[in-house]
């Protein structure tokens, strides 16, 4: 068997020291892991509560996921379980409306691909948004999110996609509410299945 180049916990640490985006955001990557992690969790970015805090989905979005999940804060928070690994690990700023910008577009591309490699234990990869199902699904992906959502069944067992658990999803969450029925009382067996030990 070769040998990888690197550890995860060596990986985490040079995603954790990179200022790639520094011309631009005020670096301070979140990220999250160990490699006994079944579950891995790829959001957008960290919104201005992640930044200040340095622990992902503290805020409205994510009391909303670890609803969805069916898990609590302990759980979720976990990283010898949950591995939560950003499209872009710094705070991409706001935009004219209030909301966040996209992800750095540096990021995905340096560090996804080796964080695939690092966390070979994950059973399942949440893809939470539109930036990470583009990403990690390339063509597979459908034009657009409810319809990637609504066809979920093609990317098991390894990937499920979701909505991003923000507020400003509500009218999304009204308008379709075949995810909460079907997607997410799948998603709340897989992951207690996944999460017992």
């Amino acid at each position: 068997m070769t040998e990888k180049p690197d550890s995860l916990e060596d990986l985490l640490a040079r995603i954790r020291a990179c200022r790639i985006c520094a011309d631009r955001l005020e670096p301070r990557p979140v990220v999250r892991g160990a490699a006994s992690a079944k579950v891995r969790i790829v959001g957008q970015a960290p919104g201005t509560r992640v930044h200040a805090s340095g622990m992902p989905f503290t805020d409205p979005s994510g009391d909303r996921l670890r609803d969805w999940l069916g898990i609590d804060a302990e759980t979720f928070y976990d990283e010898r379980r949950i591995a939560i690994t950003p499209m872009g690990f710094c705070f991409p700023g706001l935009d004219a409306k209030g909301g966040d910008k996209p992800p750095d577009r540096r990021c995905a591309p340096l560090w996804q691909g080796e964080l695939d490699e690092q966390l070979d234990g994950v059973e399942l990869t949440l893809l939470v948004g539109r930036h990470a199902q583009q990403f990690h699904l390339g063509k597979r992906a459908k034009s657009t999110l409810t319809e990637t959502v609504r066809n979920w069944g093609e990317y098991t067992p390894d990937f499920i996609p979701l909505p991003h658990p923000s507020w400003r999803n509500n009218t999304w969450l009204k308008k379709h509410p075949w995810f909460e029925t079907e997607v997410l009382s799948m998603l709340r067996r897989r992951m207690k299945k996944l999460l017992q030990s």
